[in-house]
């Protein structure tokens, strides 16, 4: 069932474009002649399997084994804590009593609160995050631009649930996106943000309501809503709206008009600069609506082969690789330059339990190995998309035979290196020797930058390191090669000169020094 254009609320679209005419040129959606009711047509080979455009077996040379050469930029300080950070955040049962730490009424005793937060601090936050303030952040994708890495800035906050609360975040967006151009040219790739940042939750879960309702019986008229791209498939969810939700109430219509307002003056700002934003996915509850927010955004400001606004792709959903099609098919026909990124999804475990609950089989795919090709064939579309000059692609893995099919189909299609439209990216902290491995064999890598004070940036802490879980486990790899490295080191420190050994051991010292 494809999207359709609605005739929408003279009220809402007034007061929207009377907002967006002055900040910027492009005319609103509702006023484009794009016909979005057409569904584009998969080609045979597509219609027949779906994965044919599955990734081949790698070429190119993504050294991932020596050691020296991944951690040649890496202070040996800097190493030794990482190595030692990786061991405890893939320990479960460490993960599982600080994350009861963190949820006990020990946080509500100012003393015990602010040991906790120190160690936190000194601890996973210096590993995992880029600082608290913009001058900490800046160093630190000032230093991840010297070992040839760009950084991807995090203002860590979502789950808001208030309208004064989702005005203070979008300040914080918005001084994110001023921040990333003031840090030198290229060192920051993208800006991310979270819709449930910006848009109160229980809107979003009327909104998600209403659009699958709407997907389900197309005569239901949403007075509200703007063009938008493909959201759903036949093989979507929609167990969640087992009844037919009520309209938007004038009051929700009207914190509706707001969180429209905030994300239009984000999107300004990155088009402005010319930054380009990235909106996270979530779970599927509540999917819908941001990938509404998120086509909306696009068709408005993504111009020109050059897409500002991302969305996101979760490979670990069954519906997957048929929406990206759907998706990326119909933005391509219609002249919109769309963006995406890749992940394979982090809310495994709440997903199968909410459905379950209701009766009805998980939207996660029944196993790692139909996750994984999933993830491959839609990295594969999308890097033969960008190899023919359309749109843009951000393949955020941590699975290193997913980076070296990407990076092997990548090269034999063509794609240059330093290409700006395909990114590889890794959380800070994780997967250095992915990240140092695909740099080294020249492709554009940056790392997710998380920042802000440690008491805000807690919940989304405590959220990855739930939700992430399998995920920590790749520190496997990383651990030995580090535990390598070291010994190298030590080795040769032991065997230089005496002079040598000196000037390396106040080398240390320094490092110890450095945050």
């Amino acid at each position: 069932m494809a999207t359709r254009v609605l005739s929408s609320s003279p009220k809402l679209l007034n007061n929207l474009r009377s907002f967006i005419k002055p900040l910027n040129s492009a005319s609103a959606a509702a006023a484009s002649p794009l016909n979005f009711d057409e569904k584009p047509e998969l080609s045979t080979v597509e219609k027949q399997h779906p994965i044919a455009t599955t990734l081949h077996q790698p070429t190119t040379n993504l050294d991932l084994d020596d050691h020296q050469k991944l951690f040649a930029s890496v202070p040996t300080l800097k190493l030794l804590r990482s190595s030692v950070n990786l061991g405890l955040a893939s320990n479960e049962t460490f993960v599982d009593f600080g994350m009861w730490v963190m949820n006990s009424r020990l946080m509500e005793t100012p003393l015990l609160r602010d040991i906790i937060l120190k160690t936190v601090k000194h601890t996973f936050f210096e590993h995992f995050c880029a600082g608290e303030t913009t001058t900490e952040a800046g160093e630190c994708v000032r230093k991840i631009q010297e070992a040839g890495l760009r950084g991807m800035l995090v203002y860590a906050v979502e789950h808001t649930s208030d309208n004064a609360g989702c005005d203070r975040n979008l300040e914080g967006f918005l001084q994110s996106v001023e921040f990333a151009k003031s840090l030198p040219p290229s060192s920051v790739s993208f800006v991310i943000a979270k819709i449930t940042a910006i848009c109160p939750i229980s809107l979003l879960k009327r909104m998600s309501d209403l659009l699958r309702w709407q997907y389900k019986d197309s005569s239901l008229n949403l007075p509200w809503k703007l063009n938008t791209l493909p959201i759903f498939t036949d093989s979507s969810p929609l167990y969640h709206t087992l009844q037919r939700p009520q309209p938007l109430t004038p009051q929700e219509e009207s914190d509706l008009e707001l969180a429209h307002q905030r994300l239009l003056k984000l999107c300004q700002k990155c088009t402005q600069y010319n930054v380009p934003l990235t909106i996270d996915a979530e779970d599927t509850s509540i999917q819908p609506a941001i990938d509404y927010f998120t086509y909306s955004s696009a068709i408005m400001y993504n111009k020109d082969d050059n897409p500002i606004v991302y969305g996101t792709m979760q490979a670990y959903l069954k519906d997957a690789r048929e929406r990206l099609f759907n998706t990326a098919r119909t933005a391509e026909k219609l002249g919109i330059p769309m963006g995406f990124k890749l992940v394979r999804g982090a809310y495994m475990s709440s997903e199968t339990k909410l459905a379950s609950s209701l009766g009805f089989d998980s939207p996660v795919h029944n196993t790692i190995q139909d996750t994984h090709a999933c993830f491959n064939d839609c990295a594969s579309f999308m890097i033969e998309k960008i190899a023919d000059g359309y749109g843009g692609l951000i393949l955020a893995t941590h699975n290193l035979e997913s980076g070296k099919l990407a990076a092997s189909k990548a090269r034999n299609l063509g794609i240059e290196k330093g290409n700006q439209k395909l990114e590889f990216a890794q959380l800070y902290g994780m997967s250095e020797a992915l990240s140092f491995g695909l740099r080294n064999a020249g492709f554009q890598v940056s790392k997710y930058l998380p920042y802000g004070p440690v008491d805000m940036v807690m919940p989304y802490l405590l959220r990855r390191a739930e939700e992430n879980r399998g995920l920590l486990s790749t520190s496997s790899l990383d651990r030995p090669l580090m535990g390598k490295e070291l010994k190298r080191r030590l080795k040769s420190l032991q065997f230089a000169k005496p002079e040598m050994a000196a000037t390396a051991a106040g080398s240390m010292k320094i490092e110890i020094g450095t945050p």
